[in-house]
């Protein structure tokens, strides 16, 4: 499975942003897909996953600005980010697994896909 992010840039509080995940390889059958973020000094944080079946979980920072989603078919996995606060700003990563034994939760940060990240910078 490969992934590779696109959308990100600069925008200042207050702003959106739509970031992408074109998902590529010899299946798409994705049993759990992520957004995850990375600030300069700081651990990786989940920020959104979305299950197989649909259903969707965000950290609590995020909940009401930030919504994920899928076009199967497009292999294409979104973030649309609203109401950006300058601690959004971060290298922004989707992640995929396909075990489906997977807790797909943002708390998890052990998924086994990654692509190479976008960055997204909110200024005040």
């Amino acid at each position: 499975v490969q992934l590779v992010e696109s959308g990100g840039g600069s925008v200042q509080a207050g702003g959106s942003l739509r970031v992408s995940c074109v998902v590529s390889g010899s299946t798409y059958n994705a049993h759990c897909m992520g957004w995850f973020r990375q600030a300069t000094g700081k651990e990786r944080e989940g920020v959104a996953t979305v299950f197989s079946d649909g259903e969707t979980r965000y950290t609590d920072s995020v909940k009401g600005r930030f919504t994920i989603s899928q076009d199967n078919a497009k292999n294409t996995l979104y973030l649309q980010m609203n109401s950006l606060k300058p601690e959004d700003t971060g290298m922004y990563y989707c992640a995929a697994v396909t075990q489906r034994t997977f807790w797909c939760d943002p708390s998890r940060t052990d998924f086994p896909y990654w692509g190479q990240g976008t960055q997204v910078t909110v200024s005040s």
